[in-house]
This record gives C-alpha cells, structure tokens and sequence, in this order.
C-alpha cells in the first residue's frame, strides 16, 4: 500500500480563493479586513513565519501590518499596544507571535487580547468556546489539520484517534475537535509507555511532538490516516516532520507531507478567522 497525499498547498489555496470572495464583499461595503501582525524580537523561524502570514493575507485583498519590536521592550509596552489595538475599530484580528521574550509572561500577553480579535484562537474564551461546542476562533494548527481530514470525506464518527503531543496549542484543542466528531480520542506523548500499541489500534494519527521519527512505520495500523504537525530538520538540514514519511507512507491510506502539508494550512485558517472577525465586527 502507499498513502495518498494530503496536498496542504492545495487545500490552503483553495481556502485561500474563498477567503478572497469574502474579503471583496466587505469591501464593496467599505470594510477593509486588517489583521495586526506584532513580532517581539528576533527569533529567525519567528521571522519567517510572520513574513508568510503577512504575505498570505496581501494575497487575498486583506490588509495585514506587522509591527517589530526589539526583545528588550517591557511587558507592560506591549501590552498597552495590544489594548490600543484592541480598541482600534479599523483592526479585526491581533496576532501576537510566540515565542515571546523570556521576560515577558505569554500567557499575560494572550489573554489581554480581546477575544473577539483573538484570531489566534489562544485566548481562555476561543478555548472555553471550544470546549462547549459554542461559536469561536479555534487554534489554527488543530483546525487545519480538521480541514485536511475533511477534505479527503473520512468519516471520524466511532474512529479511533490517536494525538501525540499534549500542548493547548495543537494537542488538547485538537483532541476536542476529534470529539465533535464523535471520534475515541487518546491522548499520548513521546514518552508513553508502549506508544506503539496505541497507534497500531489508531485509524488516525495526528503526530505533534517537534521530534524527528516519533512516528514509523511499523507503529501505524494499515490504511491508517497520519497527520503531522511536526516541523524539524534532518541530517542534511532540510525541513522534515515527526513521522518517517517514506516508511509510513508505505502502510499509512492517508498522509500529510512535510513541508506542504499542515504548514500552509495552518496559515490558511488564521485568514478565515481574521475574515470572521472582520464580519462579525461588521454585523
């Protein structure tokens, strides 16, 4: 058996067009979309990712600034320009990249974003939201990886899946989403006693570890859907994820490369929630 790929370039571009569609018709209403893109510090993988984010959303008509500040700015200063943004009619969506100098608390710097512009979907309310099934801004990453079992049409209801990975960021809020479904959700770590006799009952698997080969081939269930979020760089210091893609890909139905899988994907969801926001603001 070899996988099928899950074309995350593919998918975020066709989210991408869509995205597009709504933001012309706010316009022709005299909305412009503004997403505040706010990078403390010189973190290069931080870089390149709010250069992307900035880029992605110039491509779809909305308006994204992205406001630099050296490490050395004061938690207090950041947070007075977050509640500016924040009272700022003309801005719909704020996102504050992490990681964030040591000596400021994210977690402080997260919460004091309004909810409604949280198009991160960090804030305490996006993930009370979630975890009552009430509207909100779900975490990007989790919900591209939704979007990408969804466009393949499985059908998760009384699956099991497995998540490698327990962060707030991608793991729990990932394993809520699984249980929309009605999908059986565990939950692991790469130091779970006897991982691979977990993921061999699994007819999902979302690898989210930032580990190199968490995942192999002989741990995955035939036919299996593997999907993963992990980013690293092999021996030759190109990007790879968390699972052995060329051996998984030989047992696996389905899986995600990297890059090109839940990379663009999770950029493409950041531009639904900041169009969202702008129409909810418009409403």
């Amino acid at each position: 058996m070899t996988a099928q790929r899950i074309d995350g370039n593919a998918l975020a571009q066709k989210i991408r067009t869509e995205v597009a569609g709504r933001t012309a018709a706010l316009k022709a209403r005299g909305i412009a979309p503004r997403l505040a893109v706010v990078l403390v510090g010189d973190d290069p993988a931080s870089q390149v990712y709010v250069k992307h984010k900035v880029n992605d959303s110039q491509q779809t008509g909305l308006e994204a600034t992205l406001e630099r500040y050296p490490a050395s700015m004061a938690e207090a200063e950041l947070l007075a320009r977050i509640d500016a943004l924040n009272n700022d009619p003309l801005v719909h969506g704020i996102l504050v990249q992490l990681p964030l100098p040591r000596h400021m608390d994210s977690h402080k710097v997260i919460e004091a974003i309004a909810p409604a512009k949280d198009v991160d979907g960090f804030h305490v309310a996006s993930a009370g939201a979630l975890m009552v099934g009430q509207p909100g801004f779900w975490p990007c990453t989790p919900h591209g990886c939704m979007k990408m079992i969804e466009s393949i049409g499985y059908d998760l209801r009384g699956k099991h899946a497995v998540v490698i990975g327990r962060s707030n960021i991608v793991g729990k809020p990932m394993a809520l989403m699984l249980l929309q479904q009605n999908a059986t959700v565990t939950i692991c770590h790469s130091a779970t006693a006897d991982l691979k006799a977990m993921t061999l009952q699994a007819d999902v698997i979302v690898a989210a570890v930032g580990k190199r080969n968490v995942l192999t081939a002989d741990m995955v269930k035939p036919g299996a859907v593997v999907i993963d979020v992990g980013m690293n760089r092999n021996d030759e210091g190109k990007l790879c994820g968390d699972v052995d893609f060329d051996g998984v890909s030989q047992v696996a139905g389905w899986i995600t490369p990297v890059p090109g899988g839940v990379g663009p994907m999770t950029r493409a969801m950041l531009l639904v929630n900041t169009i969202t926001a702008a129409e909810n603001a418009s409403r």
